[in-house]
This record gives C-alpha cells, sequence and structure tokens, in this order.
C-alpha cells in the first residue's frame, strides 16, 4: 500500500487563511444581524406612561376670581365748603355718630360780618328806592298835568315831552333800585347759608372712619381747589368687597350673580355676597409693558357678614357665573386641542408647519403670494382645530374628539363625545399635550411602578 503523501506547505497555508475567513465573516454577519435586531426593536413603539379616571356625572360651578378689598356701602367724605379755624371737635377716630350730630364747627367770625354787612346794604337799598319811588311818583303827576294842558293847548309840545322824559328816568331809577335791593337780599342769602356752613352736622348714622384733622386747625374750603378732607364717615352695618376682575372675565359676570368672599383677616371662613354694580369702564396699569392689564371694578354686596368688618381689609372673591347639574364631566387637564388630521401627533405637526415655512421663505420672488397662501392656511389649520380627549382602549389610546361646556377649577363638561364610566387619560401633561395620538399604545403609570 501506498502512504497518501502530506500537504504541502502552500496548500496548509491556504486552508488556514480560509478558516480564517470563514471565522471573520461569521463574526461580521453575527454582528450585523445583532445591529439590525437592536435598529428594529429601537423603532419598535414603546408603550406611553399615562394615569386615567373615570368619566362622571356631576354639579360644575363656575367661577371667576378677582381680589380687592373690603368697603363700607355708604362712605361720606367730610370736608367744609367754608374756610376757617376748627373751634369745636366733639368726635374721635372710630365713635358712632348719630344722624345730625355736631361733627365740627368753625369760626364764624368773619361770616357774621359779612351778613350783617349785606343786610345793611339792603336797608340802603330800600332807602334809596323809597326816594326813587317819591320821585317817580312826583314825576308821574307833572306828566299827567303836563298832557292836560298840553289838550287844551296851554302848553306847548316841547314842555310835554320834557314831562314824559322826566317821568320815564324817575321810573328807570325806581326798578333799578329795586335790582339793587333784590341783589342786596341775595347776597345776603349768600352770607348767611355761608354763615349756616360753619357748623357741620352728620349725614347719616354711622361710625367716624377717619379723622385728619385736629382742633385748631385751619382748613380750606371745598371751592378752593380739593378742600381739606376732615374726616369720614361711613355705615360699618352694609359692607361691600370692592374685586378688580379681568377684561376676559368679566363679561360673563352679570348683575345678581352669587359670590363667595375670603377676608384674609378671618381665614378659611367665607362670606356670602351678590354683585350689585360692575363698572362700564375698565382701569388700565401698566400702559405700553408687558404687564398692562384692564381690570373691571365689580362691588359685591356682603349678606349679614355677623362680624364688625373693618374697610380695608384684604379680600377674594369666586362670584359664580354659571351652574350645570347632574353633567358628564371630566378633569380639566383631560381635554386638549388637536387638529383635524388625526395621525399626527403635536410635534410632527408642528414639524410640517416648519418644512412648509421654509418652502415659503425659499421663493422671494412670490411673496405676496405666499402671504396670501399662508393667511389661508392658518385660516384653514383653526378651521380644523377641535377639542379632543383620549380615552384608554385596552393598551390603546382612543381619541375622541368632545363639545365642551362650562368648567370648574378641576372638571370641564362634556356636552358629547364621552359617557359616564368612560376611562379618560388625564396624566400625564407631556403625554396628553405632546405625546398621545389615537392609537398610541399606552401602560398605566402605577403598573409600570409596581
Amino acid at each position: 500500500m501506498h502512504q497518501a503523501a502530506a500537504p504541502s506547505p502552500t496548500v496548509r497555508r491556504k486552508r488556514k487563511s480560509r478558516r480564517k475567513l470563514y471565522i471573520w465573516l461569521g463574526i461580521g454577519g453575527l454582528i450585523l444581524i445583532l445591529i439590525i435586531g437592536s435598529v428594529i426593536s429601537g423603532k419598535r413603539e414603546k408603550p406611553i406612561e399615562v394615569t386615567t379616571e373615570k368619566a362622571t356625572r356631576r354639579t360644575i360651578v363656575e367661577t371667576v376670581s378677582a381680589t380687592g378689598k373690603v368697603q363700607p356701602e355708604t362712605e361720606v367724605k367730610i370736608s367744609p365748603e367754608v374756610a376757617g379755624e376748627i373751634i369745636d371737635l366733639p368726635v374721635e377716630d372710630g365713635k358712632e355718630v348719630k344722624k345730625d350730630d355736631l361733627l365740627m364747627k368753625i369760626r364764624p367770625d368773619s361770616y357774621k360780618a359779612i351778613l350783617e354787612q349785606q343786610q345793611a346794604a339792603i336797608s340802603t337799598a330800600q332807602s334809596v328806592s323809597g326816594q326813587q319811588k317819591a320821585a317817580m311818583t312826583k314825576a308821574e303827576q307833572d306828566l299827567a298835568q303836563a298832557q292836560d294842558l298840553f289838550h287844551k293847548k296851554l302848553i306847548s309840545q316841547t314842555e310835554m315831552l320834557a314831562a314824559q322824559t322826566t317821568y320815564d328816568a324817575a321810573k328807570s331809577m325806581y326798578q333799578s333800585g329795586l335790582h339793587s335791593i333784590e341783589g342786596a337780599q341775595a347776597s345776603s342769602s349768600q352770607a348767611r347759608d355761608q354763615l349756616s356752613k360753619t357748623t357741620i352736622y352728620s349725614p347719616l348714622d354711622g361710625i367716624v372712619t377717619v379723622l385728619n384733622s385736629k382742633l385748631g386747625e385751619r382748613v380750606v374750603a371745598t371751592n378752593q381747589f380739593a378742600g381739606t378732607e376732615v374726616m369720614r364717615v361711613a355705615d360699618l352695618n352694609h359692607m361691600q368687597a370692592v374685586v378688580d376682575v379681568n377684561e376676559n372675565d368679566v363679561v360673563h359676570v352679570r348683575l345678581g350673580d352669587s359670590a363667595k368672599v375670603q377676608i384674609d383677616a378671618y381665614g378659611d371662613r367665607k362670606f356670602s355676597g351678590k354683585v350689585e354694580q360692575i363698572a362700564n369702564t375698565g382701569t388700565t396699569t401698566g400702559t405700553g409693558t408687558q404687564e398692562e392689564v384692564t381690570n373691571f371694578q365689580v362691588k359685591i354686596q356682603l349678606e349679614k357678614p355677623g362680624v364688625r368688618l373693618r374697610p380695608g381689609l384684604s379680600c377674594t372673591a369666586e362670584i359664580q357665573t354659571d351652574m350645570v347639574k347632574d353633567v358628564v364631566a371630566v378633569p380639566m387637564q383631560s381635554v386638549t386641542i388637536r387638529t383635524g388630521d388625526s395621525n399626527l401627533s403635536p410635534e410632527e405637526i408642528e414639524q410640517k408647519k416648519t418644512l412648509a415655512a421654509a418652502k415659503e421663505n425659499a421663493d422671494n420672488n412670490a411673496q405676496v403670494e405666499n402671504e396670501r397662501l399662508a393667511k389661508q392656511e392658518k385660516k384653514e389649520e383653526r378651521e380644523k382645530l377641535r377639542k379632543v380627549v383620549f380615552l384608554k382602549d385596552g393598551s390603546k389610546a382612543r381619541m375622541v374628539e368632545v363639545t365642551t361646556g362650562i368648567a370648574d377649577d378641576a372638571s370641564v363638561e362634556i356636552k358629547s363625545g364621552v359617557k359616564p364610566g368612560d376611562e379618560v387619560i388625564s396624566g400625564s401633561y407631556s403625554a396628553i399635550s405632546r405625546k398621545l395620538k389615537d392609537g398610541a399604545k399606552v401602560v398605566m403609570e402605577k403598573a409600570e411602578k409596581k
């Protein structure tokens, strides 16, 4: 028998190289398979963590919140109508007064002197008027005699006309004297009125809430600039909350709306009230800045507070503008906005808008047309916007278009689209507002954490 010849070194080297090649090819293929598997698994949709709540029937009360101060319904600022020195001030801050009680007295000496002067002027005018009346009577008799003689042709026409002129002048002087008496009497009445205003009485039953002046001080009359505000008298038995309501909320407020007022000084205690007055003109603060705000003053009458409230207390009012009973309600955060394209998430929609905007900007020669198209597109997008909620249907989210009604702090009324007992996705905010879309896989947050 012949023994097989051993392979040559060259053949052995070739076989060894082929084995190494096969090994490396196997390793490369394995790596490629792993990469493809990781890519496929990475592209696989991951469930979105959510929380849910059941849609229920309940009563929803829509409210408007506003802050302000407690003020008396009736508060009178006492400012004298005459100037002078205070010689009597029988009240003090916080003192209770009755209507027609003396509040203050101003030194009347100068006003008495003026009244006496005017009364003297009346007497003088009356005396002069008496003389003028006598002169007019004499002129009237002379005229009658002259007319009789003229008819008898015993005097000339010139003499008769002179008698007529003398009578007319005497009559005018007499009438002027009467007007002087009336003027003196009017001045006397004014002086008497000024004298009476040196004594000021309370216009209502109430309490002195502010006292700015002291005995012996001089005050300025209200006809001289703004005048001196000596004190304020208020009826603290009838109080109101004066609050500032934002311009976006005031359109929902109506006269007679019920309100709950929480006064800081009384903790969590709430006082009942009703809207009594709504300002027609708003007050704007921070004009021309980013903090520009327009508010409307709303007055809420407090109903029998049961305690003595002080003017100026800070308060917060919750005005009940609407209420519905036994309606389907879901958490407020469950309702979000989507466009007509339900297959796109908000992020994808934003990307689509960005690409469309870039395309429009690329063509500078068609700027006018682009603006027109952009306006039209925005209009179409606004028309496509709709309110939706996401229901948990097994392991997927189902987007449902809804019609909403009023809302309170936590819930919103659903008029159509959701039934009681439906499992509504209520969180998280990022999931509802950005991540979720129709058909997306979801998983309960609690189960995931467990």
